[in-house]
């Protein structure tokens, strides 16, 4: 189907800016071939189906807008935990902020070196769910981050990793505009888990793509935030194996438009796939977007989304999840939850949950609230001596409990916890 006129002037006003980077055979390859994908799709419009509460305006523009830096006076989250640590300023790999890229039980290498060569594993990774990821949904952002990706990390799991990976993503130009590739490959049986944290530029286009084999475990968790004005769209794609397990967790706070994307494929049976989120927003400047897409293809797999969003002065939420089932997933088990705590009634929350069924014997359920403190269990509080202010602030740590629970490790989840409560006090002033 050809573009619309509005569309192709937009999409050719922006691939006019574009130089694609230099690499290997394969790599030119693979990003002339997503550069073609983005022009036959075009980029996004307001008036697309899955952006009609999103405007991708910003995110479409040749420049960045300005988003100034922002210190929280707090120590990086995760920063105290023994791992393995990658730190990208900006979207430029910092080697003398970095560790050694080695441990045991993975291979690591940056993907600006794993493109340079003719000959890499990445090559049978890169782009590949990324490609897939667009049926039915085109994904415009997703092709020109694997078109246009600078850098990354290029990440094979060969056993039980001995340190979690910890990646930094820091932002020090108002003006940056980063866009960096991930690739996470798990062998049979492998275990890893990845922590991610920082606003990584003023405008950041991010893709992860991840190939859980059988009998691999992946722990995913990330914490987005700090800088109010930065601007972020990311894409996390994952096609699990037989028995594998795949649980993603994101922590979005701050922020002027942060949109994530997951497309998650279950394809061995028995595969566990759960992907969760909190978000924290304070003003009209603030504004969230998750967009899930589950698809079980295959028997006896679990599925869960778990999305809370608490929103004030304005804030405004988006939820976007859907539980595809294929012929044959029957024992599939899937669950989909999205709610929302309206501190005020100048925020909003807009949500489309689905459930597209094509299997007799499955439990699938899909849920989505929005509403205002229990004015009950607050009475109940400020009775006992607690201020108002402070009694609400835990009636949101409880509301957003549901979504913690999916992160595995107990120690960082309460991490997070407790970065949830220091922001809810800088609030309550």
């Amino acid at each position: 189907m050809a573009l619309t006129k509005p569309k192709q002037e937009m999409t050719d006003a922006r691939l006019a800016e574009i130089t694609l980077p230099e690499g290997g055979r394969w790599a030119r390859e693979a990003r002339e071939a997503a550069l073609g994908r983005l022009r036959a799709m075009g980029l996004p419009h307001g008036r697309d189906e899955y952006w009609r509460f999103t405007r991708p305006d910003s995110l479409n523009e040749a420049t960045p807008r300005p988003a100034a830096v922002f210190d929280a006076g707090e120590t990086e989250i995760f920063s105290e935990r023994e791992t393995i640590h990658v730190t990208f300023v900006d979207g430029v790999f910092a080697p003398e902020e970095s560790d050694t890229l080695e441990g045991t039980g993975l291979e690591i290498v940056r993907l600006a070196e794993a493109m340079a060569s003719d000959i890499h594993w990445a090559k049978d990774v890169y782009g590949k769910l990324e490609t897939r990821g667009h049926d039915p949904v085109d994904r415009p952002f997703a092709a020109l981050n694997s078109a246009t990706a600078t850098d990354g990390v290029v990440i094979r799991v060969t056993g039980k990793a001995d340190r979690p990976l910890r990646i930094s993503y820091q932002h020090r130009n108002e003006t940056s505009d980063a866009v960096l590739h991930n690739l996470v490959w798990l062998e049979p049986g492998a275990e890893l888990t990845l922590l991610e944290n920082g606003p990584a530029a003023a405008r950041f286009n991010h893709v992860m793509e991840v190939e859980v084999a059988d009998g691999a475990t992946f722990h995913h968790v990330r914490a987005q935030g700090r800088d109010h004005e930065r601007r972020c769209i990311s894409h996390l794609y994952a096609r699990l194996g037989e028995g594998s397990t795949f649980k993603s967790f994101t922590l979005t706070a701050n922020g002027a438009l942060t949109r994530n994307e997951a497309v998650l494929w279950l394809e061995g049976e028995g595969g566990t796939a759960h992907i969760a989120g909190a978000s924290m927003g304070d003003g009209g400047g603030f504004h969230d977007d998750d967009t899930i897409f589950v698809t079980h293809d295959a028997e006896g797999c679990e599925s869960r989304q778990v999305f809370k969003k608490v929103l004030r002065n304005g804030a405004t939420g988006v939820f976007q999840g859907k539980i595809l089932v294929k012929p044959g997933a029957q024992k599939t088990d899937g669950y989909q939850i999205s709610q929302s705590l309206l501190l005020d009634g100048d925020s909003q929350f807009l949500a489309k949950p689905e459930l597209e069924i094509y299997a007799d014997d499955v439990a699938c359920s899909h849920g989505s609230t929005s509403g205002a403190i229990d004015e009950t269990a607050l009475y109940y509080l400020r009775s006992r001596g607690i201020a108002k202010e402070e009694a609400t602030d835990l009636l949101t740590l409880s509301f957003v409990a549901e979504a913690l629970e999916e992160i595995e490790d107990e120690s960082i989840a309460e991490e997070i916890r407790t970065r949830l409560e220091g922001w809810l006090a800088r609030r309550r002033g």
